[in-house]
């Protein structure tokens, strides 16, 4: 071996390790020097009009608006459509306005012949009822290839071939856009479409029932798409364009260029509110028509991914499971922001931009968060200007966790961030089932009697006002009825506000809960004295189901069985899944049992409907929503002139009587209604916490310079740590070169040596 070889070998390598040691160092020295950051936008983005905000799990499965029915789907499609009407953003109860509509369309009555009926006519001579909506003129929709067209008045985009959209991936790929006036064939079309085929409406059943000729007009164009597709395999994607135009019924009409005709079978006053819904949205025959085309559907260029509205929003990215962008619509009109509200408003700030054009935000970004702690982590160092934009449920975890944690509560507070609160209208409760013979109707009107007594016992025994504070951690309110805050028919001197049954009022009028004595004496009442059937002498034992079988839900089952065991009363929980519990309820197969409603419009009838009797769920083969299957002929006479009223005093009294009815037969142990808060930076404004308006975030502004600053003064890089790491890699760099150093003499030397 040459040892002169071998010795250079050394030499290298002993340089090439100490080179590695200090280029190592030196990334590890500048990453110090310079601010580590998860903010998932580009650098400066924050200085920018842009609400950042994160989404969960997946992307939005359907934005096609006849389709279109889930939570995490609104805030693109209430912001690019715009239905008729739409709810004033600050008035509590909620009140409808117009969006694309003029204002609300007076109904005009007629009977069986034809004849116009007064205002005033009773609900049952009332044979059709027929609303004309008058749309603003001058609406334009946002730019959009479908639209295109050339010099000739010819579109440019409808006669595509497959090649031609081989290399487009997403709507900005086609770069000629066009627009037209919105009109009121616009909304014919959106009405026909609610029968297609092709995509299931959630509507469509509810709909076909109300609107003239909507259920055969179903029909017939099932039978019109059957033809078309005769030819195609079950499996093609490229199915022929369905032109809902050709294809007439007598329930939506364009009367004019500005007037939708909508035909409705006898009185249906609610019909209003499915006006604001996006099931109504207009949709131009031309996006169907482009998005009809050959190759389209593969590429995911439809509506369901790139929806065409009139609405402050338009959306110009979707890059599934990742990122979607909404930017503002250049072809909107902009709408004044309101100058009135509910008590309390102006207090907090909601009427400071009073008569200022919306929307505030130019462009709104949502990125996927999957992971909570991300997503909260990222909240509060000010990258997203709220956790969740759709929902208020996150708000609330923050309330609470400020109650459990005090360097928490510091850090929100000192961050400014802002958590406003309202009662849902939804609600959660314990129901008895009407057809059980020991908490339900009874067979004869003495035991009716024993068993109403019986369940009113329960309900004084169930505290919701300990469960709220356990397992609510505070954020609810104990309800009274069946009528939430928030809507019509609900009033703070009335029994929608007391309950008299489980309430008493102290010497200074303050509501609180009758005793545990009060509940033993209706027992003894009943027949079951210290919990025992007093012609038996054995224990009453009840039956609980409850929809979730999880380990988590011990706790919450345990408290119920105390509750029940304050009076004496076994309770027997059957915790299942919730398709099993579906099922039960289907059948009627329970006795007690815990569920809750959350509203799909901001009437009382939506609620009260739930205790009607024809919509008794174990009679109707599931189909109806009055859980407990009660039966009360005289509610029922009262609901049946309540579906027919306006909001109205008529209509209040009527409310009353209803209420006082079911809480006195205590059909229900009426539970809680939710406290939700929204959750918000301190540079976000007009953020009121809702859940019927959806069109909200037109309303929000930014003031991103005070966004920039605080996410500067929030995220500083740390530079305390530079010094010893500096101190540590020359603790390491020195005895290494010495080392070296070292070597590289000695080896001198021996080469000298060998060579002598």
């Amino acid at each position: 071996m040459n040892l002169t070889w071998f010795i250079g070998c050394l030499r290298r390598a002993s340089l090439f390790a100490l080179y590695w040691l200090v280029a190592s160092a030196i990334p590890i020295f500048l990453l110090g020097c310079t601010e580590v950051s998860n903010n998932p936008h580009p650098p400066s983005t924050e200085k920018t009009n842009t609400l950042f905000v994160p989404f969960s799990n997946r992307s939005p499965k359907y934005l096609d608006p006849t389709s279109s029915y889930s939570n995490d789907e609104t805030p693109y499609t209430y912001q690019i459509y715009e239905p008729p009407y739409g709810y004033h953003y600050l008035k509590r109860p909620y009140t409808l306005v117009g969006r694309a509509a003029q204002g609300i369309a007076s109904p005009q009555y007629f009977d069986k012949e034809g004849k116009a009926l007064p205002d005033n006519a009773a609900g049952e001579l009332i044979a059709e009822t027929i609303f004309d909506v008058k749309l603003k003129p001058g609406i334009k929709f946002a730019p959009h290839p479908a639209f295109a067209k050339n010099d000739k008045g010819e579109y440019v985009y409808h006669a595509l071939r497959r090649e031609d959209v081989a290399d487009k991936h997403q709507i900005t790929d086609f770069k000629q856009t066009g627009t037209r006036e919105l009109t009121a064939d616009d909304y014919v079309y959106s009405i026909r479409r609610l029968a297609t085929p092709r995509i299931k409406s959630p509507s469509f059943s509810t709909m076909a029932d109300y609107i003239v000729g909507l259920k055969e007009y179903g029909e017939k164009i099932t039978a019109a798409d059957k033809e078309l597709r005769a030819q195609l395999a079950p499996t093609d994607r490229d199915l022929p364009f369905l032109d809902f135009r050709k294809y007439h019924f007598d329930g939506a009409q364009a009367l004019d260029r500005h007037t939708l005709r909508i035909r409705i079978k006898g009185k249906y006053p609610q019909f209003k509110y499915w006006l604001a819904m996006t099931f109504f949205a207009p949709i131009p025959w031309e996006a169907e028509r482009f998005y009809a085309q050959p190759g389209m559907a593969e590429r995911n260029l439809k509506l369901n991914f790139w929806p065409v509205g009139t609405g402050p929003y338009m959306l110009t990215e979707f890059i599934e499971n990742r990122r979607h962008v909404l930017e503002r619509n250049p072809n909107f009109r902009g709408e004044p922001y309101p100058c009135e509200g509910e008590p309390g408003d102006a207090e907090k700030g909601y009427l400071a931009d009073c008569g200022k054009t919306t929307p505030f935000v130019d462009k709104v970004v949502f990125d996927i968060e999957k992971e909570s702690v991300p997503l909260q982590a990222k909240f509060l160092q000010g990258y997203y200007d709220s956790p969740a934009i759709e929902r208020l449920d996150h708000g609330t975890g923050y309330i609470v966790a400020m109650g459990d944690d005090k360097k928490k509560e510091k850090e929100f507070k000192e961050k400014g961030i802002k958590l406003p609160t309202t009662v849902e209208a939804n609600n959660w409760y314990i129901g008895f089932n009407w057809l059980d013979p020991v908490v339900g109707k009874g067979s004869s009107p003495a035991q009716a009697e024993r068993n109403r007594k019986l369940r009113q016992a329960l309900a004084i025994a169930i505290d919701w006002e300990e469960h709220i504070a356990i397992f609510e951690r505070g954020q609810g309110m104990p309800a009274q009825g069946p009528l939430p805050p928030s809507l019509f028919g609900y009033r703070e001197d009335g029994p929608s506000a007391f309950n008299s049954v489980v309430y008493r009022k102290d010497p200074d009028g303050k509501r609180v809960r009758r005793s545990v004595d009060d509940a033993r004496q209706l027992l003894v009442e009943a027949g079951y004295p210290d919990g025992r059937d007093v012609k038996t002498g054995k224990p009453l034992v009840l039956n609980f189901d409850y929809q979730n079988a999880a380990p988590g839900a011990k706790a919450l089952l345990d408290w119920y069985t105390k509750q029940f065991a304050k009076i004496g009363i076994q309770l027997e929980v059957r915790a299942t899944d919730y398709n099993r519990f579906q099922d039960k309820m289907s059948k009627g197969s329970i006795q007690i049992y815990f569920w809750g409603w959350l509203a799909d419009y901001p009437d009382a009838e939506n609620f009260l409907f739930m205790l009607y009797g024809p919509n008794a769920k174990a009679l109707t083969d599931g189909n109806g929503e009055n859980n407990s299957n009660y039966q009360n002929p005289e509610f029922d006479k009262l609901y049946e002139r309540l579906k027919f009223l306006e909001d109205g005093p008529e209509k209040q009294d009527i409310i009353d009587q209803m209420i006082v009815l079911v809480q006195n037969d205590a059909v229900w142990s009426f539970g809680y209604f939710p406290t939700s808060a929204a959750a918000y930076h301190q540079w976000v404004s007009n953020g009121k916490p809702t859940q019927i308006i959806r069109n909200h975030i037109g309303y929000l502004r930014l003031d991103p310079e005070l966004r920039a600053r605080k996410i500067a003064e929030w995220n500083q890089p740390i530079w305390w740590p530079m010094p010893l790491i500096l101190l540590a890699l020359i603790a390491a760099i020195v005895p290494a070169w010495f080392a070296w150093r070292r070597r590289e003499r000695e080896t001198a030397a021996r080469s000298i040596a060998i060579e002598t």
